[in-house]
């Protein structure tokens, strides 16, 4: 998401040491940080250490002496584009749910109208309680994102729900709830593939490519953040950030099958996997074993569906986006796929080139569109090349549709 004023409030439960990392993700993402600290909080974990971390002072005292001019905790709540409560302890959870303002932390979130996020955290007997589960439904209630709790081992010693999600988990899911607000792709559906598909030849070898799957997840990230509803098909079977459905599969056909089955209901798709245009033309059942004096194998293969191809001769309204990988010739090579292939936008690099494509975290593309110059993206991280193609695609719709 873009960059943003976060309040993060910590409260006092065991788990509050966790907020120290999330506080350096959130600044190491480019938001700036002020942390809100109940008086239970500080007896786990320093002001000074979250001082220190968020480069910013820490708001723990109502009656500490307000700059001139100012009212410190309504100052606090206008400066606010994101309040976070992590973690968020049944007292607190009651205290705001009843609208409580007896100390900095309930009465800078009662002032609070930016978008606002609780992490609960305590023992399952607690987070189970009907009084809890009232406070938790009267918050949903009243617009506040209400963030899952984990379950394993608790501080009591025993497994249970609870537990507080971890920092990137809370990084991942305050992005999500953000962007669910607003964004170029807003409300549209984008499905996505990545990764290099992988066709048996036997079940411990396959044909695949090197492709790693990093830019179509970046693409994933970049069109959640733009407020799209968005599914991943993927073959590397990492999981994506939270709000992603996500959609394994191994070959060509899968991918097909996975994408025919999603097509008609999708907005925007965009196709980063690496598909094989190759398959063996059958698998064998047990591995395959070298003979004595084999000195060559023989694999026949037949080809596999042209799945964008199919995708374009099918459209009715969506915008279709293809990639080229290419290793000469770059832009003929690609203008003539775009137009075989009847995409609406083709993105191609040249993965001859060292440190860019396959593998690498970063990349260097060209977007080409039909009747249209092309536009070149200088080398960078391929987060950032996602952001740059995801902002041209909402552009181009909100400008033609």
């Amino acid at each position: 998401m873009a960059a943003n004023h976060i309040a993060l409030y910590v409260t006092g439960g065991i788990a509050a040491y966790k907020a120290a990392s999330l506080v350096r993700l959130f600044v190491k993402a480019g938001h700036t940080v002020r942390v809100v600290m109940t008086q239970h909080a500080t007896e786990f974990i320093t002001p000074l250490t979250m001082a220190t971390l968020s480069q910013q002072s820490v708001a723990l005292d109502n009656f500490a002496p307000p700059k001139p001019g100012e009212v410190s905790h309504i100052a606090l709540a206008d400066w606010t584009d994101v309040a976070v409560a992590y973690p968020a302890t049944a007292n607190f959870i009651a205290k705001i749910a009843q609208g409580f303002a007896d100390d900095m932390a309930s009465t800078t979130w009662l002032a609070t109208t930016a978008p606002k996020i609780i992490f609960p955290a305590m023992n399952s007997h607690m987070l189970h309680q009907p009084a809890t589960q009232r406070n938790l439904d009267q918050l949903s209630t009243d617009g506040v994102a209400v963030a899952p709790t984990g379950s394993g081992f608790l501080a009591e010693g025993y497994a249970g729900d609870g537990r507080l999600l971890e920092p990137s988990e809370a990084q991942g899911f305050t992005d999500y709830v953000v962007s669910r607000r607003q964004g170029l792709l807003q409300d549209q559906h984008v499905l996505i593939t990545a990764g290099g598909t992988k066709e048996a030849i036997d079940p411990v070898r396959n044909l695949t490519n090197r492709s790693s799957g990093k830019m179509g997840y970046a693409l994933a990230q970049a069109t959640l953040a733009a407020g799209a509803n968005v599914t991943l098909i993927s073959t590397t079977g990492q999981q994506p950030p939270f709000g992603i459905t996500y959609i394994p599969v191994q070959d060509a056909r899968q991918m097909q099958a996975a994408l025919t089955e999603r097509y008609a209901a999708s907005d925007v798709v965009i196709m980063a996997a690496a598909v094989a245009d190759w398959r063996p033309t059958s698998v064998a059942q047990e591995k395959v074993k070298k003979q004595p004096g084999q000195t060559t194998w023989h694999l026949d293969l037949v080809r596999n569906p042209d799945i964008i191809a199919g995708l374009g001769a099918q459209k009715s309204h969506q915008f279709l986006v293809g990639f080229a990988a290419e290793t000469q010739d770059l832009i003929a090579n690609a203008e003539k796929k775009m137009a075989a292939k009847h995409v609406d936008m083709l993105v191609a690099n040249d993965v001859s080139k060292a440190g860019v494509g396959f593998g690498a975290d970063d990349n260097a593309v060209v977007l080409l569109r039909p009747g249209t110059p092309p536009q070149y993206i200088v080398k960078a991280p391929k987060r950032e090349i996602a952001t740059q193609i995801v902002t041209a695609i909402g552009r181009f719709l909100q400008a033609n549709y």
